[in-house]
């Protein structure tokens, strides 16, 4: 159980981190009044009128990071994935049915999250879809694993009954 506390401890502290040095990244956009337009999509959801940069949604910022300096952004979402895949080594090990539905929902969050950027105009849009369609696929590969070897596990148990 303690190798599994400070994995997550480690994921989290890089989390918190990359998304600290990503945030100040993406806080030249307060500057660059050029992409208010086109780097700005929780200022306009939250219906939010930017007269000056000061008026931006701070979640915006990450936006324009994943854009213009997607290192620290895709530090982030490899740390999530990190965190979540020892949560869900764990359910292997100790929930397997627990378990399927965990990587089967990370899956899907994690492509439906892909779907959002698809047509990524820039190089780190691009490059946070490749990690998160991946990390999408990985996770429900992970669940079907799981599930065949349930499957498996179930089929041998009935046939030594027999």
């Amino acid at each position: 159980m303690f190798k599994y506390g400070l994995q997550l401890i480690v994921g989290i502290f890089i989390l918190v981190a990359s998304a600290f040095i990503a945030w100040y990244e993406g806080s030249a956009l307060t500057y660059k009044t050029l992409e208010w337009g086109y780097s700005t999509p929780f200022s306009k959801l939250f219906n939010i009128e930017i007269a000056n940069g000061h008026d931006i949604s701070q979640l915006d910022y990450f936006v324009y990071a994943a854009k213009f300096s997607p290192l620290f952004p895709a530090i982030m979402i490899v740390s999530i994935f990190y965190i979540f895949s020892v949560i869900g080594y764990y359910l292997i090990k100790f929930k397997p049915n627990l378990a399927i539905g965990f990587w089967g929902l990370i899956g899907c969050i994690m492509i439906l999250f892909s779907s959002f950027i698809f047509n990524a105009a820039t190089g780190g849009g691009k490059i946070i879809w490749c990690i998160t369609s991946g990390s999408g696929l990985i996770s429900i590969a992970v669940a079907l694993f799981v599930s065949l070897r349930k499957f498996k596990h179930k089929a041998n148990v009935t046939q030594i009954k027999l």
